[in-house]
């Protein structure tokens, strides 16, 4: 208890609730998250990516690993994450080291997407310079034609990351830009709670 404001205990679950809350109102990916990364001259980069699973452990996004993303996520494994959901007032920030993925976690989501999307794993070079369109188009029918008939396999180097947060900030909408800002940080096994002034 902080004065009359009570912060819920268990920063998941509230994330929970509240992810549940915004897939009901934002018909389109209501997952997408903005992610931070830091490159390694100490530049920062944001892009938005989908949230695929969460729990306990953390937050889970899949990428191609050799992507300036992956490169500088496993380079320097500290990424924060904002969810922003303006129907509802609500913002959640997450902070914490990046680790990856099992490569059963990995396969399973890997098998679980479109074929079309499991193929695009194999052709994009994804953030190297392509010279044309036709390059890549190119790529994708000589991979279809050479998994035809067959499972097409994870490609060793798309993976899933996971951001195991320390820190994670709700914030909700409210009047006259005073708004409530409840801060959770990782302490031990467990959590420590903090308000925050707008």
């Amino acid at each position: 208890m902080l004065g009359h404001v009570e912060i819920p205990k268990d920063p998941i679950q509230r994330f929970a609730a509240l992810f549940e809350e915004a897939r009901r109102v934002i018909p389109v990916d209501p997952n997408a998250m903005t992610l931070a990364s830091v490159g390694p001259d100490g530049r920062p980069s944001t892009r938005v990516v989908l949230l695929k699973d969460f729990d306990e452990r953390g937050f889970v996004f899949f990428t191609n690993l050799e992507s300036r993303k992956g490169r500088e996520l496993l380079r320097h494994p500290w990424a924060s994450l904002c969810f922003f959901w303006q129907p509802l007032e609500q913002q959640v920030r997450v902070e914490g080291r990046v680790e990856q993925v099992s490569d059963e976690e990995a396969d399973a989501y890997y098998h679980s997407r479109p074929r079309g999307s499991q193929i695009g794993a194999w052709a994009s070079l994804q953030s190297q310079p392509l010279p044309s369109r036709e390059q890549l188009e190119a790529r994708v029918e000589e991979l279809t034609r050479r998994y035809e008939g067959q499972q097409v396999p994870r490609p060793p180097h798309w993976s899933g990351l996971r951001v195991v947060p320390d820190r994670i900030e709700f914030w909700h909408g409210r009047p006259s830009r005073l708004h409530d800002r409840h801060l959770y940080l990782r302490e031990g096994a467990g959590w420590r709670t903090e308000l925050l002034y707008p």
